[in-house]
């Protein structure tokens, strides 16, 4: 059963708590259609489960961050649901276009930044929409550089661009803001917020940074033991203040269920 923290902060512990109903008030996305499901999806890598029976919703237009320890099937449920991993069974279901940025930037580094942006794009023009993408997210004046020479914070750009020029309905996050120091961190955080505002895809952001799940997402999951251990959703308008009460209980939450002594934790 579902129960509201206070204000801002509903959770719903236990298996099968990530279906959703959509992004809360503030958010800046109403509640949409399915956009991926699964039920019953199952991992296995030899005789370890990764993911085991897992059943999740993500609707259009919502943000949802998932944590959870090393090795429990994060980046194994990301890169089914892009289609990377298809031995899997149980019923995985997407509805719309899919785009990933992974931890690394991934770019070609003989090709310069505008091409890989375009790559394998098909349209009739691909250096226009690639550099109205680098445009997007700042990085106009990079379009023609050599990838080696992007700093860590301008590669990510460049391969959020990469993403976004596909218009996904799907945008699949795989810790990319990880290798980034704690500023550049953040004004990724604050251009992802405004890309998604005004794009309006359905994220999934896969994080270790508990911090960071409760300044982006509307909804945050907790994965252990391969199912969806606790679900919150997050109602609270952005810009967040982290030091809120019931992000602070929430965080101190979260933790508990990551297994992280929580004493002294604000």
């Amino acid at each position: 059963m579902a129960t509201r923290d206070s204000g801002g902060v509903v959770t719903e512990p236990g298996p099968g708590a990530g279906s959703g109903s959509g992004p809360g008030p503030g958010s800046g996305a109403g509640p949409g259609e399915v956009v991926a499901r699964t039920r019953g999806l199952t991992r296995a890598f030899g005789g370890h489960v990764v993911l085991d029976d897992l059943d999740l919703d993500i609707r259009q237009g919502e943000f949802v961050a998932m944590i959870g320890r090393s090795g429990t099937g994060k980046s194994t449920l990301l890169r089914a649901l892009a289609g990377l991993d298809q031995d899997t069974s149980g019923d995985l279901e997407v509805n719309a276009p899919v785009s990933v940025v992974f931890q690394e930037p991934r770019l070609v580094p003989w090709k310069k930044v505008w091409p890989n942006v375009a790559l394998g794009l098909r349209t009739s023009d691909p250096r226009t929409v690639a550099r109205d993408a680098l445009d997007e997210v700042g990085l106009a004046a990079r379009a023609d550089a050599w990838p080696l020479t992007l700093s860590g914070g301008e590669a990510q750009r460049a391969a959020l661009a990469r993403a976004l020029v596909r218009d996904p309905g799907l945008l699949l996050l795989d810790e990319p803001f990880s290798a980034l120091d704690a500023l550049t961190r953040i004004s990724m955080h604050q251009l992802v917020l405004s890309l998604w505002e005004r794009h309006q895809p359905a994220v999934l952001l896969v994080t270790h940074d508990v911090d960071e799940a409760l300044a982006l997402a509307d909804r945050v999951l907790v994965l252990a033991d391969g199912q969806i251990a606790h679900s919150a959703q997050i109602t609270l308008e952005r810009p967040r203040d982290r030091d809120h009460p019931d992000l602070v209980a929430l965080r101190i939450r979260l933790l508990t269920e990551l297994g992280v002594a929580t004493k002294d934790v604000s």
